[in-house]
């Protein structure tokens, strides 16, 4: 059973001339991470932001067809209750830091002073964030002084904390070195271990094919391509709406072009290891 279901769904902006979302119909499972990948303006962080609840209740606009979250209609919900049930995490984690706080403990503990839990119950589940994302070092330090990979991390303890069922996570590496894009990995696994359906936009394809489950390819605000990871991410039509396949699967498919007989076209390094060395032992080129 689907835990998030959208029909037909469409979305105008206000003051835009064409539809931002065209007819998307799409079903999300439960504990599951989808990664949302296109090109700039196909409609990604607008289909983010309906999720979210940002459309309608901040955007206007002309929205139309179905959301339902758990069974229930996205516009049924409060949005109190909908900022519990979907956490948000911004692109750009300069925007999502308060500026109010002076530490980083109080920062990630601030959601949760907004809803009025119990000082006691604010102080265990800040510790125990804090803890599972290795980020206890940064508990004293100023928010603002942090580096862009310590901000990030600090915003998905602030948004994890409050313990969201769902988490969505508009490029959180696009602004990061590869030791920051590799830490803020560790964290979105580490959700996704502990089942929480997670709806991630994102552009590096290796990671995408490290992590994800399934795969949406966004074009011009329809939606193009939908399947499991392995299904998108070997096919070469992908090319064409956003000009990239992983390495591994580059060379996959150039093997096969070759005639050079693969029983499947890798998508990370560690398959693209294995069929390497089974085709190698199919040669005797290896014991």
């Amino acid at each position: 059973m689907s835990y998030i279901s959208i029909k037909d769904l469409s979305y105008q902006y206000p003051i835009g001339k064409k539809q931002a979302l065209k007819t998307i119909n799409l079903e999300i499972e439960k504990g599951k991470l989808y990664t949302i990948i296109g090109e700039n303006g196909s409609g990604k962080t607008t289909f983010c932001h309906i999720l979210r609840g940002f459309i309608p209740y901040f955007h206007k606009g002309e929205l139309k067809g179905t959301v339902s979250i758990d069974g229930k209609d996205l516009f049924d919900y409060e949005i109190e209750e909908l900022a519990i049930k979907v956490g948000y995490v911004f692109q750009n984690p300069f925007t999502q830091i308060s500026g109010i706080k002076d530490t980083v403990f109080e920062e990630i503990a601030y959601g949760l002073e907004n809803l009025g839990v119990e000082r006691e119950e604010i102080t265990a589940r800040v510790n125990e964030v804090m803890d599972l994302l290795g980020i206890q070092y940064l508990r004293e330090k100023h928010p603002i002084h942090l580096s862009g990979g310590q901000k990030q991390r600090v915003v998905f303890a602030s948004i994890i904390v409050m313990e969201p069922d769902i988490l969505v996570i508009d490029e959180p590496t696009s602004q990061l070195d590869p030791h920051g894009t590799e830490e803020i990995f560790k964290i979105i696994n580490i959700m996704k271990q502990k089942g929480k359906t997670i709806i991630l936009v994102e552009h590096k394809m290796e990671l995408i094919a490290e992590f994800s489950d399934f795969v949406m390819v966004l074009q011009d605000g329809n939606l193009v391509m939908q399947g499991k990871t392995e299904e998108i991410l070997t096919d070469e039509r992908l090319l064409s709406y956003v000009g990239a396949l992983p390495q591994y699967a580059l060379l996959g498919l150039e093997m096969i072009k070759h005639n050079l007989s693969i029983k499947k076209i890798p998508i990370t390094e560690r398959q693209s290891e294995e069929i390497i060395n089974n085709w190698l032992r199919q040669k005797n080129l290896v014991s």
